[in-house]
C-alpha cells in the first residue's frame, strides 16, 4: 500500500509519542496534531488495516516494524531539514514548519546530499 503525507504524519506522531511516553492512545494523537478525535479513528483504522499499526484491546497503538521504518526516516528527515534551515538563519518555529511540508515530497538524492553537508556543523 502507498502512503499518502497525512499517513506519515501520524506515523511520525505515533513514534515521536512513543518516544516521550510508552503508552500512545487515539486520545493522545488527538492533542498532539490538534484533530478531531473521529479523524484520528478514521486514520487509526486505516493504518492498522495498512499493517503499520498494531491497536491492543486497551486501545494502546504501537508501530509494526513497517510502521517504525516509515516513522523513523519521516521524524530523521524533520529534523534534518529544520537544522539545515535554522543554519541558513530561519528561526526554529518556521524551520519545523517548513521542515514538515518539505519532508515528504523531498527526492531520497536531495535529502542525502543536504543531510550529508550539515554533518559538518553542530546544533
Amino acid at each position: 500500500m502507498s502512503l499518502n503525507e497525512s499517513g506519515e504524519m501520524y506515523l511520525e506522531t505515533i513514534y515521536i509519542l512513543h518516544q516521550k511516553n510508552s503508552h500512545v492512545r487515539s486520545l493522545d494523537i488527538a492533542e498532539y496534531m490538534g484533530y478531531s478525535k473521529p479523524s484520528i479513528s478514521r486514520a487509526v483504522g486505516l493504518l492498522k488495516k495498512a499493517n503499520y499499526i498494531l491497536v491492543d484491546s486497551d486501545g494502546y497503538i504501537t508501530l509494526t516494524k513497517a510502521g517504525n521504518d516509515i516513522a523513523s526516516k519521516i521524524y530523521d528527515r524533520h529534523t534534518t531539514l529544520t537544522k539545515a534551515l535554522m543554519l541558513l538563519g530561519i528561526d526554529e518555529k518556521t524551520a519545523a514548519e517548513d521542515a514538515c511540508k518539505i519532508e515528504h515530497d523531498i527526492s531520497e538524492k536531495s535529502f542525502m546530499a543536504i543531510k550529508q553537508h550539515i554533518s559538518k556543523y553542530s546544533l
